[in-house]
């Protein structure tokens, strides 16, 4: 497997896996903050994130020149997902619930699970497979009774398949090719490629470019900072020493996390349901992080 390429850190793995999980879900309550186009707000996210991390990789883009055409074009490949996924998923909301979105969002570890098995060799054990069930199931339990069943929710929960499945590719992508770049650089050039992606298609369906209230812009800037740099960055920082999968079943404490924002800062009640499915995913994802540790204790035994 390919290892990602960066410098050492002083915080633990988990601890920015933490803080990115935090930042990715403060994401929904900023989509709920403004009523601009999804794929306007998508395309000004990633590249307002290129220009605010441009100062930081200028020295070390000149490690790209190494790289092969192959290693490129799944670079190229990793931003056109990207920028998929946020136009797909982000579209989702539009026709469906959060929570029923989310639902379908918290399936990329499964198909991580299986893209990594079938890319890199990995083979996951029985625990780790019961793990992730359980945290889907919780899932499951939070969005109960607002999932909604009509033609317009359907069309949402298939966007929100699709922005899955995209984002999927692109951790797997990230996965194959960051080792072979600093991190900071592969995420702008992911960033650039995803943006615009969304700007040929704001273009070909002519969304208004320009013409947005100061307080949209300022969103804009929001959505770079927190949910981009401090979220999508720090997972492909994440994904040379934790590895996809990992990276992707701590994002399925995205939607918990999203709804404690939302108690927190929009006043939003919580459920019975919510709360039961909250304590289930979190009991999921701690059931695989603890056999994680486990592994790499056995792991670091053996080898001594």
């Amino acid at each position: 497997m390919v290892k990602l390429k960066q410098a050492s850190s002083p915080s633990h793995p988990y601890v920015l896996l933490f803080i990115s999980i935090l930042s990715v879900s403060v994401s929904s309550i900023l989509i709920k903050f403004s009523d601009t186009p999804t794929s306007i707000a998508g395309m000004y996210r990633l590249l307002f994130s290129v220009i605010l991390m441009l100062a930081f990789v200028r020295r070390e883009m000149i490690s790209c020149c190494r790289m092969s055409k192959r290693d490129w074009g799944i670079v190229v490949l990793a931003g056109v997902f990207l920028g998929l996924h946020f136009l797909f998923w982000m579209e989702s909301l539009v026709y469906t619930s959060v929570a029923s979105s989310m639902v379908i969002l918290s399936l990329q570890p499964l198909f991580v699970l299986m893209g990594s098995y079938f890319l890199f060799k990995e083979r996951s054990s029985p625990l780790t497979a019961f793990c992730l069930a359980v945290a889907f199931l919780g899932s499951i339990l939070i969005a109960w009774g607002d999932i909604g069943i009509s033609k317009e929710a359907l069309i949402g929960d298939g966007l929100s398949l699709i922005g899955t499945l995209s984002v999927s590719a692109y951790m797997l992508a990230g996965q194959k090719v960051s080792g072979k770049m600093e991190a900071n650089v592969y995420s702008v050039i992911v960033f650039l490629i995803g943006g615009m992606v969304l700007l040929l298609y704001n273009v070909v369906n002519h969304v208004p470019l320009v013409s947005y209230d100061s307080s949209d812009w300022i969103y804009f800037l929001l959505l770079a900072i927190i949910p981009t740099i401090l979220g999508q960055y720090l997972f492909n920082v994440l994904l040379g020493s934790l590895g996809a999968v990992t990276v992707s079943v701590g994002i399925i404490g995205e939607p918990v996390l999203a709804i404690i924002l939302a108690y927190l800062l929009l006043g939003e009640a919580v459920s019975l349901f919510q709360f039961l499915g909250a304590g289930i995913t979190f009991g999921g994802m701690a059931m695989y992080f603890w056999s994680k540790s486990i592994g790499k204790e056995r792991a670091k035994d053996a080898s001594c």
